[in-house]
């Protein structure tokens, strides 16, 4: 494997904020420390629901709720509410001056909770979707000033889908989504590859290359990315395949792609494609056909891979693709 001195752990951490991770490590440390999320927002908020910051007992802050807005209030608040042991629901006003200075045109209104990790965040529950978020796991945290804390891995399939956190009808309860990164497995590090990886990186995905062909699949052609030299079967195998996570097959070589398209339709990733014309497209449903998988299944792999935009160029047939992924990502289909 080659990775530009960058292992594929490394990158998921960059892509991945570790704002619960670096609360509870102040919390270990005998700092004390709270969470502050981001529950509404109304008009331009700086930072969409769900957005959080990490505050520790000595003034210290990880993340982010208004893009530097109304920080230092959120963090005074924060620190009376550790000293106090209580959460408290906040409310700010943005005003146009200090969202134009954060990018935006117009300033809007935030909600924000505050909740001290161990008198009103359970250390155990912290630490369960710490370790939830590590494991790849998708997570929602259900909380709220007088909900009862927990974690649920089901029950919330939309918010899951469209990456949404937000209170549920009873206006009380507040529901966090944590998902893990989004991953796109690139087998055939092809001329479409070369357009499609920084085009996935832009859009939030974290590509990841797979080529056994080392005058493919090389550093010179492209830089920093985590690259694996071997057969795509048992690439996709070491990489891992999960609901987060996107494969697309641009060989349009049966010997390189059959073996990995079947470890992807024993699995629950999200999307896969595989490059090719109608034509080819067809003789790849016979061959699954004939090897016993049934019409369901096959549906899932989308082929010709891409929205029918009628692109031509390598880099206009990746745009198809990542708008086709991003697609079913959101809805569905």
């Amino acid at each position: 494997m080659t990775t530009d001195q960058m292992t594929t752990d490394q990158r998921t951490t960059d892509r991945f904020d570790d704002i619960p991770e670096t609360a509870l490590a102040w919390h270990r440390a005998g700092k004390g420390a709270a969470l502050a999320t981001v529950v509404e927002t109304w008009g331009s908020a700086p930072r969409r629901v769900g957005s959080q910051l990490a505050i520790s007992g000595a003034g210290e802050i990880a993340g982010s709720v208004s893009g530097g807005c109304v920080e230092g209030a959120v963090v005074a608040e924060a620190l009376d509410a550790i000293e106090a042991g209580k959460p408290v629901m906040l409310e700010y006003g943005v005003s146009d001056g200090d969202a134009f200075a954060v990018g935006l045109a117009c300033g809007g209104t935030i909600r924000v909770l505050v909740e001290p990790i161990g008198p009103v965040m359970p250390v155990a529950l912290l630490e369960d979707l710490v370790l939830a978020r590590q494991s790849r796991v998708p997570v929602a945290y259900v909380t709220g000033l007088t909900a009862e804390r927990r974690l649920e891995r089901d029950g919330h399939a939309e918010r899951f889908r469209m990456d949404r956190s937000g209170f549920e009808a009873d206006g009380a309860t507040f529901v966090a989504i944590h998902n893990p990164p989004l991953r796109l497995i690139i087998v055939g590090a092809v001329h479409i590859a070369q357009a499609l990886v920084p085009m996935a990186r832009i859009a939030g995905f974290d590509p990841l290359l797979i080529d056994p062909r080392e005058s493919f699949g090389n550093a010179a052609r492209f830089p920093g990315e985590t690259i694996l030299n071997d057969w795509p079967d048992e690439g996709v195998q070491a990489f891992g395949l999960d609901t987060r996570t996107a494969l697309v097959l641009l060989t349009h070589d049966p010997k390189l792609d059959d073996p990995a398209l079947q470890q992807a339709l024993a699995s629950d990733v999200f999307y896969i494609g595989a490059l090719g014309s109608t034509r080819t497209h067809a003789k790849r449903v016979e061959r699954f056909r004939a090897a016993g998988y049934d019409e369901a299944r096959i549906a899932r792999i989308h082929g010709p891979v891409g929205l029918d935009i009628g692109a031509a160029s390598p880099s206009e047939i990746a745009v198809s693709i990542l708008a086709q992924i991003i697609a079913v990502l959101r809805r569905g289909a």
